[in-house]
């Protein structure tokens, strides 16, 4: 059977059990978390990712609009992420990713998309409804949602009209932020306060590593901040934080950022959150030294590793990154196993 979903209360840490292997909570959305997951998947079999429920666009967005669930789009993919590298893991991983192609309505659907809303159907338990899915697949970790209700991302944008650069515009829906022309200055939630989901938080208290990024970087990881509950235990948590950067800059959203205006952006937004390692792509850190003082300012340091998959895309290689979350999550000298 899936796991219990009752909102218990957070245990108490285990108190340093070396023998364990790390519990770490991925968080993020899309195929950043994507590949986030596939990498933590192969360094411990206790992780948990928690995913943004913010999207309102393609697939996703229909099912949410027409039967008001949250967008399941990025949690499936965090499922499909979790697979195995067998023969039942990539068959799953495609049956879930696989999209009907039709003149009808089901055009464009991913059918990982309609499981998951059918078993939220059923059950009438968001959690629930995944921990089914992830036994089916036989998935090797577990995914929540953020937040128990469906949310929307309003922006400030500056420069959305060419011809005024400075002028601040606000833009609404995730799809819309992470498309605008303009460059976003910051990200806000609506609801305001929106719940968060207890077993979410209940993870984070229990983590030895809270993991953010790589991904988008004020529609899929900043999200988590905004959600009071879980923000407080992101910050309070004693579990140890990473925070993978970002290959490339995304259009839009982070135009022209360096890799320590990503720290400096977390920071802005979540000024009271500390973090232990910034891992980083050494192809993409021209010159280390800024980074290495904004990390510093947060009360970490700096891991430098190639992490590109070297065929002219901006994207992480797993077993690159799995070796580098291997070599911090599980050598890390500095590392005390109490979450």
């Amino acid at each position: 059977m899936p796991k219990s979903t009752e909102p218990d209360e957070p245990d108490e840490p285990d108190g340093g059990d070396v023998s364990r292997p790390p519990r770490v909570v991925a968080l993020g959305g899309g195929h950043g978390l994507y590949a986030s997951l596939s990498a933590l998947r192969r360094v411990t079999t206790d992780v948990t990712a928690i995913v943004t429920v913010a999207d309102d666009g393609g697939s996703s967005g229909r099912l949410r609009e027409e039967l008001g669930v949250l967008p399941p789009g990025d949690l499936r993919m965090a499922l499909a992420a979790l697979c195995g590298d067998d023969e039942w893991g990539h068959t799953w991983t495609q049956v879930l990713q696989h999209r009907f192609r039709s003149e009808g309505d089901l055009h464009g659907h991913a059918v990982g998309n309609l499981l998951i809303v059918a078993l939220w159907e059923l059950l009438g338990d968001s959690v629930a409804g995944l921990d089914w899915v992830g036994q089916l697949l036989g998935a090797h970790g577990r995914v929540l949602p953020m937040s128990s209700v469906p949310l929307e991302i309003s922006a400030e944008v500056a420069g959305v009209d060419p011809a005024r650069p400075d002028e601040l515009t606000t833009v609404r829906g995730q799809v819309a932020c992470a498309s605008t022309n303009g460059r976003v200055r910051s990200v806000s939630l609506l609801p305001e306060q929106p719940p968060a989901s207890a077993q979410a938080v209940k993870a984070v208290r229990e983590a030895d590593w809270v993991v953010f990024g790589p991904g988008s970087w004020f529609t899929s990881v900043l999200p988590h901040l905004l959600v009071p509950d879980l923000a407080n235990a992101l910050i309070t948590t004693r579990a140890k934080r990473m925070v993978a950067l970002n290959l490339s800059p995304q259009k839009g959203e982070t135009d022209g950022f360096r890799p320590e205006t990503y720290l400096e952006v977390l920071r802005e937004h979540a000024p009271e959150l500390g973090v232990d390692v910034v891992l980083a792509d050494t192809g993409t850190v021209e010159d280390p030294f800024p980074l290495m003082s904004v990390v510093g300012e947060l009360g970490g340091r700096l891991e430098l590793a190639d992490l590109n998959r070297g065929d002219g895309t901006p994207r992480h290689d797993s077993d690159k990154l799995a070796a580098a979350f291997e070599r911090v999550l599980l050598t890390d000298p500095e590392e005390e196993r109490e979450p």
